[in-house]
């Protein structure tokens, strides 16, 4: 490669990636973990930060324990990080997955990282018991089905935050 164009290369890059990191930065106006409105208030409610991302726990609880585990900033997808933040956003789904395991025993945990109508990105992360809804299969986004009291929330993410 002759050294005009490696270096021409080289500034385009550098360019094309101090733009993406600036524009990821952002917090979009319309976007549910960015803004933490009333929409998401009524799915999900908030644990606590961890590292760069914010632990959620998913209202509905067809699947006991179920959480949404949200990266800090507005980005879509998971190969926008740097590897410092991908490798940390992940250590975060770890644990997690780890302090699910230890507070609800299932015999799987799915990992769900769809984004195709919230561009924002998230895990879902889902224990699921043997025999239980949609074992050996994909989980079910969102089953309407199960609901729990305000002290059966609070005794739920009080298993999550001991775990951790």
């Amino acid at each position: 490669m002759n050294t005009r164009f490696k270096n021409k290369l080289t500034k385009s890059i550098t360019f094309h990636i101090k733009t993406t990191n600036n524009s990821i930065m952002d917090k979009s106006s319309d976007c549910l973990y960015c803004q933490r409105n009333e929409l998401q208030k009524s799915l999900m409610i908030e644990i606590c930060d961890l590292t760069v991302s914010t632990l959620f726990l998913f209202k509905e609880q067809s699947y006991p324990g179920r959480c949404v585990v949200a990266y800090k900033d507005h980005v879509k997808e998971l190969f926008e990080l740097s590897d410092a933040d991908r490798d940390a956003f992940m250590k975060d789904v770890c644990q997690v997955a780890a302090a699910m395991q230890k507070a609800f025993t299932p015999a799987k945990i799915n990992y769900g990282a769809y984004s195709d109508k919230l561009p924002h990105l998230h895990f879902h992360l889902v224990p699921k018991q043997e025999g239980g809804l949609s074992f050996g299969g994909t989980f079910e986004m969102n089953p309407q089905k199960t609901y729990l009291s305000d002290i059966e929330y609070a005794d739920t993410i009080e298993k999550i935050v001991k775990a951790l």
